[in-house]
């Protein structure tokens, strides 16, 4: 994919954006569970080398699978589909 051609303005802007959307609360607790099923999956001697969690299917898919809404496309997904567990372990 080839690299953005933003000038210095937009390129600071778009990285704010990005650094606020990352550590939004939603995207901090997609991660920590991506984390916490992640090391499961590895401890249960699962291979999830180059998958990521699906947090609306509730598994391990491709990275490529795992993209725009299972060919939906991402206009219509809504932030209710996903499921995070608010649990701590």
């Amino acid at each position: 994919m080839a690299k953005q051609k933003l000038s210095i303005k937009a390129k600071a802007a778009k990285a704010r954006r990005d650094l606020k959307a990352a550590k939004s609360p939603a995207r901090r607790a997609k991660k920590a569970e991506n984390q916490r099923k992640r090391r499961a999956a590895v401890k249960a001697g699962k291979n999830v080398k180059g998958k990521d969690f699906d947090h609306k299917d509730r598994k391990f898919k491709s990275v490529k699978a795992n993209r725009g809404n299972d060919g939906k496309g991402t206009r219509r997904e809504g932030k209710k589909n996903y499921k995070t567990c608010s649990c701590k372990k």
